[in-house]
C-alpha cells in the first residue's frame, strides 16, 4: 500500500513571497498551451494561423479559465452559500473552481476571440480544442500533490491503492492520478491525431467534449463525491451530470450533416 508523500503546497518561498506548487502547473499548461498553439500553427492544420496569434488566445482563455471556472463552481456547486456571502464570490485564493464552468469561460471567450477577428467560431474552437488536454493533465498533478480531491475507498489489496494521511488511514485511489491519465494524457493523444488531418467545422470540438465528458464520468467511479453535495439522482456525481449535455452537444457536432464548403 502506497502512502501520498505530504508534499508541501508550498514550492518556493522568497521572503513573503509563496510561490505554491498549483501555480506553477498553472504556468505549466499556460506554456504548454503556447508550445503546442505554436506549432499548430506553424504547421497549417488549419490555415490562417500564425504563432503571433496564439498569444492572443492564450489571453482570452485564461480570463475565460479563471472568471467561468469561479461562477461555474459557485453557481453548480454552493449556490445558496454564495447567494448568502456574495461578497465570497471573489476570494479566489480560498480555493474552489470548476472545470465545466472553465470550459464554458473558455467557449464564451473564444467566441469573443472569434468575433473581433472575423473568424468562424468553431474554427477558433477547433484549434483551441488540442491544446487544452495537456493543461488539464497539469492541474490534475497540483491536484494530488495538494491531496485534493481524494479518490474513493480501495481494496487494500490494490498494488496502488494510497493512504492520504491529511485526509484519513483509509486506502483509497489515487483519482487524481487516473484524471490525469484519461483526461489529461489519453484525451490529448486521441486528440492530436484526430485533429492532425483537415476536418469540418466543428468536429474537432465535438471530439473534445464527448471525449472528456466520457473519460471524466469514467474517472468520477473513483472519485469520492463532494462531501456537502454527495452523490445524485441515479447514484451519479455532480460531474457526471454536468458531462451528460458535453456528451450530447459533442455527438451532436461528430454526427450533424456539413455542407461541402465545411
Amino acid at each position: 500500500m502506497l502512502i501520498h508523500p505530504e508534499i508541501d503546497p508550498i514550492a518556493l518561498q522568497l521572503g513573503p513571497l509563496a510561490i505554491r506548487w498549483y501555480g506553477l502547473t498553472y504556468l505549466a499548461a499556460f506554456a504548454l498551451f503556447m508550445a503546442l498553439g505554436s506549432y499548430r500553427a506553424r504547421k497549417q492544420i488549419l490555415r490562417g494561423w500564425r504563432p503571433s496569434d496564439v498569444d492572443d488566445l492564450l489571453l482570452y482563455g485564461i480570463l475565460g479559465v479563471v472568471l467561468g471556472g469561479r461562477l461555474g463552481y459557485c453557481l453548480f456547486y454552493k449556490p445558496a452559500y454564495y447567494l448568502s456571502h456574495p461578497l465570497e464570490l471573489f476570494a479566489i485564493w480560498q480555493g474552489g473552481m470548476s472545470f465545466h464552468g472553465g470550459l464554458l469561460g473558455v467557449i464564451f471567450a473564444m467566441w469573443l476571440y472569434a468575433r473581433r477577428n472575423q473568424r468562424p467560431a468553431f474554427q477558433v474552437l477547433d484549434f483551441v480544442a488540442p491544446l487544452v488536454p495537456l493543461g488539464l493533465a497539469s492541474g490534475r498533478i497540483g491536484n494530488f500533490i495538494n491531496a485534493e480531491l481524494p479518490g474513493r475507498a480501495a481494496d487494500p489489496s490494490l498494488p496502488w491503492a494510497m493512504i492520504f494521511p491529511t485526509v484519513d488511514r483509509i486506502p483509497r485511489h489515487p483519482s487524481q492520478l487516473y484524471q490525469f491519465a484519461l483526461e489529461g494524457v489519453l484525451l490529448f493523444i486521441i486528440l492530436w491525431i484526430y485533429s492532425s488531418k483537415p476536418r469540418a467545422l466543428g468536429r474537432v470540438s465535438g471530439a473534445f467534449l464527448v471525449g472528456y465528458g466520457v473519460l471524466r464520468s469514467v474517472s468520477e467511479f473513483f472519485r469520492e463525491p463532494d462531501s456537502f453535495l454527495g452523490f445524485l439522482s441515479f447514484g451519479m456525481t455532480m460531474g457526471q451530470w454536468l458531462c451528460v449535455p458535453m456528451v450530447l452537444l459533442g455527438l451532436w457536432l461528430l454526427l450533424r450533416p456539413v455542407s461541402p464548403k465545411e
